[in-house]
């Protein structure tokens, strides 16, 4: 049989790595999928790609009796949407309809009311999958009538477990039975060699399980299984960042609390997450708010500092711009804090939106035209 990503994919909660917040015992999902006498509710599955999902999805589909449609919201129009819900009026739809959309960012407001009247009936269980932030791209009311899972990135141990089962039934030798963490005794050097291999991966993958079968795979093409093959080819990748998400989001306040907290290590950290993503231009535009509204009047000088370098940094460009980047930052983070002067500003503002406006008193208007001194 040909070993692909596909034919790896867990098919049991007992298969099935990380998430143990949703699945594990006495979880909330896992109790309600035990239950066998209770009715789905619908879901929504939100996390960042390679964390099960879509395996999760698969395995409750395969629990179900009902009849089950899986559709891709990349590829699909309303009428492809109809088409499954008309069937839950038909033999087809006699179990009940378990209805799997992956992506479902991707479909517009429309497509999306198209479902609500079948999910609020319970004609169809829906299952959806989202990368993005779910309150922001899925519709209000039907948002309404699910429960959304957030899905983590998986553990560090849980990935290596995850890779040692897919040698395993690519069937490397030394892969049996070393897939738990630190279990490695007793297994001799190609078990060794597997498992430095697998924690090689594992280290590089940033919690994405797929990404890291499908490195473990194209290790076992080379027929050498080792750590310095699987570094070869894996991709330092072990970062997680999207320009326009909720990852880029995140990064950034995290940048900015971590100065605000004056932790210096921490938000040199989240710089180097910034740069090494190629997003300086997000790293210098937030070093320059920071000046203004966490140190603001208690230090003056320190927007100075950051312009001074901020222009360095955009001179010299990547890779020399980390360094006065860096010094920047750490000013920032050791200087004192106040943010006196944004608070004033935003009350000014309140008062402006929210208060009857008076004109200017008198001695404070214009007085530069002819006929002002009679006005007063």
């Amino acid at each position: 049989m040909t070993i692909t990503p596909e034919t790896l994919r867990p098919r049991t909660l007992a298969d099935m790595v990380g998430q143990r917040h949703l699945i594990g015992e006495d979880a909330p999902l896992r109790l309600i999928l035990d239950n066998k006498s209770a009715n789905l509710p619908n879901m929504i599955f939100y996390g960042v790609p390679g964390v099960g999902k879509t395996t999760l999805a698969n395995i409750i589909a395969d629990m179900s009796d009902c009849n089950i449609h899986r559709l891709n919201g990349t590829a699909i129009s309303s009428s492809d949407i109809k088409a499954v819900l008309a069937q839950t009026n038909s033999l087809f739809g006699a179990n009940g309809t378990l209805l799997y959309i992956d992506e479902i960012q991707y479909l517009n407001k429309k497509q999306q009311q198209i479902l609500l009247e079948y999910t609020e009936n319970g004609k169809i269980t829906l299952i959806a999958a989202t990368t993005e932030n779910p309150y922001f791209y899925v519709y209000g009311a039907l948002l309404s009538r699910s429960v959304v899972f957030e899905f983590q990135p998986v553990d560090y141990d849980d990935v290596v477990r995850a890779v040692m089962r897919a040698f395993n039934m690519a069937g490397v030798t030394g892969a049996a039975g070393s897939g738990s963490a630190g279990d490695s005794a007793g297994v001799g050097d190609a078990g060794n060699n597997v498992r430095a291999a697998a924690e090689a991966i594992a280290s590089r993958c940033g919690g994405d399980v797929r990404k890291a079968v499908n490195a473990a795979l194209l290790v076992v093409q080379t027929g050498v299984v080792t750590a310095e093959m699987a570094k070869q080819l894996t991709a330092y990748t072990n970062m997680r960042y999207d320009k326009g998400g909720d990852e880029h989001y995140d990064v950034i306040s995290a940048y900015q609390k971590s100065i605000r907290g004056s932790d210096e290590n921490a938000a040199l950290h989240y710089l180097a997450r910034l740069l090494a993503a190629g997003d300086m231009v997000s790293a210098v535009r937030r070093l320059t708010v920071i000046a203004a509204e966490d140190i603001g009047l208690a230090d003056p000088n320190a927007i100075c500092v950051v312009n001074a370098c901020v222009q360095a940094a955009e001179r010299l460009g990547l890779p020399e711009a980390r360094i006065p980047l860096a010094e920047a930052v750490i000013y920032l983070c050791t200087a004192p804090k106040s943010n006196s002067a944004v608070c004033a500003v935003d009350n000014a503002l309140a008062d402006v939106h929210n208060k009857t406006l008076p004109h200017p008193p008198a001695h404070l208007r214009d007085t530069h035209y002819k006929g002002a001194e009679k006005l007063g």
